[in-house]
């Protein structure tokens, strides 16, 4: 039988605790990825970054936003969802079994003695392709049980896809240029995303308004219209 935990129950609550606590979790481990320099380095600035300190502060940074973005991300969807069944509440642990990866995928860009090697950034990059597309597939998953309370227009769920498959495209499009160019350009190609997620967004918020001003201008013509037994 299937079991549904509502949005009105503590049940619920306990589960989007869990599932927050495991993304704090998960910034909290990138500190580990931050060596602690020795006494000599702290005579000066330049002596401490060139500890390879800030390559470790680079991946420090990159990481934190990034899986601040997706608890961002994570925390609206559920938001957005009535109750979670065990198939829904199984994708979303897929999806942050993939976050805590994270850390450790981390400390293989943020180290500077293998900095010149494009595995470490195509390792990262798969890491945060596939939790992307993860939690796509977990609201995609809780949309085909009933589950979602608040959905998107049907006529933009398209342009939605769209925008996962773009930002997915962009990480894995970043190893072939890590290999080809160098790590370096590969992580720079992340950087896309700063101007085509805007833009795209904006693109998705139009579609959106004008798609649910189609639907409540139809239906306002729909409430004006008199019953076929009442018209002349």
């Amino acid at each position: 039988m299937r079991q549904v935990i509502r949005r009105n129950r503590s049940e619920f609550d306990r589960g989007l605790g869990f599932f927050d606590a495991v993304f704090g979790f998960a910034i909290t481990l990138l500190v580990a990825n931050i060596d602690l320099p020795p006494a000599s380095a702290w005579a000066s600035v330049s002596e401490l970054l060139g500890h390879g300190l800030s390559d470790q502060l680079v991946g420090f940074i990159v990481s934190f936003v990034v899986i601040a973005l997706f608890w961002k991300v994570n925390t609206g969807l559920i938001g957005r969802l009535r109750g979670m069944d065990g198939v829904v509440i199984a994708a979303n642990l897929l999806v942050v079994g993939l976050v805590v990866f994270i850390p450790f995928t981390t400390q293989g860009i943020s180290d500077s003695t293998i900095s010149e090697l494009p595995l470490p950034v195509a390792v990262y990059a798969v890491n945060v392709a596939a939790v992307i597309l993860a939690q796509s597939v977990m609201f995609e998953v809780a949309r085909a049980r009933g589950l979602v309370e608040d959905d998107d227009p049907p006529g933009t769920l398209w342009l939605l896809r769209i925008d996962t498959a773009i930002k997915v495209a962009v990480f894995l499009v970043s190893i072939p240029v890590a290999y080809l160019v160098s790590p370096g350009w590969g992580m720079t190609t992340w950087a896309l995303l700063l101007v085509v997620s805007p833009l795209f967004g904006r693109v998705i918020d139009r579609a959106q308004a004008e798609a649910r001003a189609r639907a409540g201008a139809s239906g306002a013509s729909a409430d004006t219209v008199p019953p076929a037994d009442t018209q002349p």
